[in-house]
């Protein structure tokens, strides 16, 4: 333990139990905790969350609901710091409170004269220009101010913000590592005891009791046909994350349709990966009634049911040859774990991610052309060795920018002591 102790306050899109935001909390989490560490220091931390109880009880932190603002004031006063992020917190696409809100607690910070430090965050879309002034005014006294892309940075300079004051970082999620025991693997060879947990249908969809299937899948798992008794390689698991977005369901109904010619031109496993419950499993749900019946060629279809730890999450992302996704952290799990992946945008920071990796996205929320999406799909499981070794400059640039926010915190304690 360190001889310095410091509690810092932090305020996020926090006990919703969606995956990938979890994801992003866990990750600040275990990076406050190594650079703390290295720098001689601990740091505890105190989490704003929607449902607080939860929240202590998954991450063994102490935990005050985020709409408690006098409790929130109190906490502030006897805190020595407050972290804003990650996530896509200042961003008016979800609502017109969703600013007022987030820059409120950082004023309440503020107010008590506290640092605050912006952590990693996505800013923007931003389509009311009187927030510009809102946002510039708050981040000016900010002790740190960190974003997870240049498309954010540049926002906040057309907000006023100095650049020489905005540090590009990655998301968080880039530097959480799998579950303690686990391999990133999706040719595991699957002990007796795993596949009993699989309950197959007729329809060749299969669902699981526990929170996850098995930590990897071979042939025998997701087929019966002779592909799985000829002892041929095992069958591609391709990991899919969905939302509703566009109304009238156009890109999920051209995902269904390349999925659909995917599984009837080879056998492949699809494993639907809901982060948002319970509306991306209602939307799994849409894309596989669409896609029907897939047995016929040696296919099969899953569904990861109630995964809301983020690690697990990731265990499942890290087993996949191919991850085909719409959520932001579905495809930052991909990268993390140099797993293939496809992008679906539906909001501007799918493509800041993407082109991060120099990754055009494979449709948008309007239109997804099956052809196309089918085309991507078997050109990456057709080049998975090279998909990899191209990537890996771009995954270790980001890895090691995930970590720099934590780094900068634990220093900047470590000085005023």
């Amino acid at each position: 333990m360190g001889s310095v102790s410091v509690q810092i306050v932090i305020s996020g899109y926090y006990g919703f139990r969606n995956s990938g935001d979890e994801a992003v909390l866990k990750s600040i989490l275990n990076s406050l905790a190594e650079q703390g560490q290295a720098a001689g220091i601990t740091i505890v931390p105190v989490v704003l969350s929607n449902d607080p109880e939860w929240t202590a009880r998954m991450y063994g932190v102490r935990s005050v609901h985020r709409m408690k603002l006098g409790e929130i004031r109190a906490l502030m006063k006897e805190s020595d710091g407050m972290i804003s992020g990650g996530g896509s917190l200042l961003q008016d696409a979800t609502g017109p409170l969703t600013i007022p809100y987030y820059l409120g607690i950082i004023h309440i910070a503020q107010w008590a004269r506290k640092p605050v430090f912006i952590y990693a965050q996505g800013v923007g879309p931003v389509e009311k220009g009187f927030f510009f002034k809102w946002i510039r005014n708050v981040f000016r006294k900010s002790a740190y101010v960190s974003v997870r892309d240049q498309e954010s940075a540049a926002l906040l300079g057309k907000m006023g913000l100095d650049p020489s004051r905005i540090t590009v970082v990655a998301d968080p999620v880039m530097g959480l590592p799998l579950p303690e025991n686990i391999v990133s693997t999706a040719s595991q060879p699957v002990g007796e005891n795993q596949m009993n947990t699989a309950k197959v249908t007729e329809t060749g969809h299969y669902t699981t009791e526990n929170d996850m299937i098995p930590l990897a899948v071979d042939s025998n798992t997701v087929g019966s046909n002779e592909n799985s008794e000829s002892g041929a390689n095992p069958v591609p698991l391709i990991g899919i994350s969905l939302r509703f977005w566009d109304k009238q369901r156009r890109e999920l109904n051209g995902i269904a349709d390349a999925l659909k010619q995917l599984a009837s031109q080879r056998p492949v496993h699809l494993r639907f990966l809901p982060f948002h419950l319970p509306e991306d499993e209602q939307a799994s749900a849409y894309v596989m009634e669409r896609i029907g019946d897939v047995h016929a060629s040696g296919s099969t279809i899953s569904t990861a049911e109630q995964v809301v730890d983020p690690q697990q999450m990731l265990a499942e992302v890290s087993r996949c040859d191919l991850v085909l996704g719409m959520r932001l952290h579905s495809l930052i799990y991909a990268a993390s774990q140099h797993v293939p992946l496809l992008g679906i945008s539906y909001d501007p920071k799918i493509d800041q991610f993407l082109n991060r990796l120099a990754i055009e996205p494979s449709g948008t929320s309007e239109a997804v052309q099956s052809e196309r999406l089918l085309k991507d799909m078997l050109h990456v499981l057709d080049t998975t060795a090279e998909w990899k070794q191209a990537k890996a400059p771009y995954i270790a640039a980001l890895k090691q920018d995930a970590a720099q926010p934590a780094q900068f915190i634990a220093h900047y304690f470590l000085g005023q002591r």
